[in-house]
């Protein structure tokens, strides 16, 4: 019998499991990359957390998201996924919610831990049943539509349905999250099929535990590739910032009317830029040029590739450093984009040239260690940052002219730039004359520098460690 080839690849060659799957990844992503959009603005502007407390919170979840993985998938193909995914759902539902009602930070902190564990949860399990009910014909195509699918959940949900809750009420995302992920515990208990398990049930769960943490201690112990790792991870501590920093950038500094003007008198609107069209803008570019990207650097090698996409992406967070135009803030955030789907495809090409040939699936399981480096550095570093060189030279603005006044009023040594500024008004300071004092040039420089460092880095690697192969 001839095997099918690529090209007659359509939607009728996937299984109804995949489609299941894709439906969980849209539902899942959308709803994580909605809350993500506002997250960091919600919690200092609505519940009055500092810029630091935040940092701490994104630090602590977001690197669950990559690093629980390597337990849950395991744990998965002895547990069965059907029954993992129960878990996630139910993890996701209960988090997102009760974020929607806490507003005390210990609250809050623990349940986006509850989130981040479900998140952690769900990941490996919804590409593992990709990877399970596709076959070499159709991979390709099967996990095309999967990384599509991630970044039409976070283009669709911030641009239409974060805006339209926040309107009546920021927390109504969150729970509008709760509800979109935990109603796929139906479909999960009701049409999800268990795709066949390599791990069989009689492995008890200390023989699987045994088996991780060996791999762990493995990789760990290899210097030459977590230092890779590690220079890699400014990259995406770069990444990051559109989570965070950026968000408290744009609501601050940034004036959308030109945008809004522009697209309302074109297309006869009454639109209006917010903070979470920010992972519109990330998420659309991919969507438009991924392919077209691909196809260009498909034959190039890794390292070069690699190198170009970062500079590329550090070119783009330069770009924010010029002034607060709004067209000046998307040329920066779709370049950096380009950079980001330049950069990151090559990075696995790059992973299977450092790691032992007979340790390859151990050593590429291990990548995403990326991810819990540069958000366990990033949100923390990047609060900070915004602190030093924003938020603070506001606030010691406001409490110099509060000092030359009669007011009586006196800024406690732990205010927030809210409680600054509406004391500033109070005695006659506007917001423009406050954010004068502001250096948001010197933070995206800041912030530009660490790419240049990660590219400087990789160079030095590649001429001074080398791979363990030849770098094609």
């Amino acid at each position: 019998m001839q095997n099918s080839t690529p090209d007659k690849v359509s939607l009728r060659s996937f299984p109804f499991t995949f489609w299941m799957a894709i439906i969980f990844e849209f539902f899942e992503r959308g709803s994580y990359y909605g809350v993500m959009s506002i997250l960091s603005v919600y919690l200092t502007n609505e519940l009055d957390f500092t810029k630091s407390s935040v940092g701490v919170i994104k630090s602590t979840i977001q690197p669950l998201l990559y690093f629980l993985p390597i337990l849950t998938g395991a744990i998965a193909d002895r547990m069965g996924y059907r029954k993992t995914f129960m878990v996630a759902f139910s993890l996701l539902g209960l988090g997102y919610f009760l974020t929607s009602q806490s507003t005390g930070y210990s609250a809050v902190f623990a349940s986006l831990v509850i989130m981040g564990l479900g998140a952690g949860t769900f990941k490996p399990i919804v590409s593992g049943t990709i990877a399970k009910v596709t076959d070499e014909n159709t991979s390709s195509v099967g996990f095309g539509i999967f990384y599509w699918t991630i970044n039409l959940g976070a283009f669709l949900f911030p641009l239409v349905i974060v805006p339209w809750l926040k309107s009546m009420d920021w927390s109504y995302v969150m729970l509008a999250s709760a509800i979109c992920t935990g109603s796929m515990l139906l479909p999960t208990i009701f049409l999800y099929k268990e795709p066949k398990r390599e791990v069989q049930a009689k492995e008890s769960f200390s023989k699987v535990a045994k088996d991780i943490f060996s791999k762990i201690a493995v990789v760990f112990m290899d210097w030459r590739f977590i230092l890779f790792i590690l220079i890699y991870s400014m990259f995406w501590i770069l990444y990051f910032q559109m989570f965070d920093s950026v968000l408290w950038y744009v609501q601050a500094f940034v004036d959308a009317t030109p945008l809004n003007n522009f697209i309302n008198s074109t297309f006869g609107t009454n639109w209006t830029f917010q903070i979470e069209h920010v992972t519109v803008i990330n998420a659309g570019a991919i969507i438009l040029l991924q392919i077209v990207i691909s196809a260009i650097v498909r034959r190039t090698k890794a390292l070069p590739t690699m190198l170009a996409g970062i500079s590329i992406a550090t070119l783009g967070m330069a770009i924010l450093s010029i002034n607060t135009s709004i067209w000046v803030f998307m040329a920066g955030i779709f370049i950096f984009s380009i950079g980001e789907m330049t950069a990151h495809p090559k990075f696995i090409s790059y992973l299977g040239l450092i790691a032992p040939k007979d340790k390859k699936a151990t050593y590429m399981g291990f990548g995403f260690l990326y991810g819990v480096f540069g958000s366990g550095i990033g949100g923390i570093v990047g609060a900070l940052l915004y602190l030093k060189f924003i938020d603070n030279p506001m606030i010691e603005l406001v409490r110099t002219a509060l000092s030359k006044t009669n007011s009586g009023i006196i800024l406690a040594d732990n205010c927030t730039i809210k409680q600054a500024l509406a004391a500033g008004e109070s005695i006659g300071l506007s917001k423009d004359a406050i954010a004068l004092a502001a250096h948001p040039s010197t933070l995206w420089l800041i912030f530009a520098g660490i790419g240049v460092c990660c590219v400087i880095g990789l160079i030095l690697y590649e001429k001074l460690i080398g791979t363990r192969e030849t770098s094609k």
